[in-house]
């Protein structure tokens, strides 16, 4: 018997907020803090959380600077996080693939 692929998702972007931060970050090389807020549809507070929790497993790198006096914050995925992204893609379609049982089979 083979291990269910459930068993392949990343308990980190399994959530659909810090899952849709990361979907965000894949598609280009770097992204400004308010572009992912406006873009994920969540506020500052709910952002900035759940980028820390991304950080601390080292998945996402946030850094800081100037836009003149303007103070912004550039998030990327690091080499783990787009990996671990991949690597949680791929067991969940691998579940959609999973073949759905009759009642008359089980």
């Amino acid at each position: 018997m083979t291990e269910h692929p459930r068993h392949q998702l990343d308990a980190v972007i399994h959530s659909p907020i810090r899952l849709s931060i990361v979907a965000c970050l894949a598609a280009a090389d770097k992204a400004e803090f308010a572009f992912v807020r406006d873009t994920v549809e969540v506020s500052d507070s709910v952002l900035s959380r759940q980028i820390t929790l991304l950080v601390e497993a080292g998945y996402v790198k946030a850094r800081k600077g100037y836009v003149g006096k303007r103070p912004r914050t550039w998030l990327s995925l690091t080499a783990a996080g787009r990996s671990a992204y991949g690597k949680h893609l791929a067991a969940l379609t691998a579940i959609a693939r999973l073949p759905v049982k009759d009642e008359a089979d089980v």
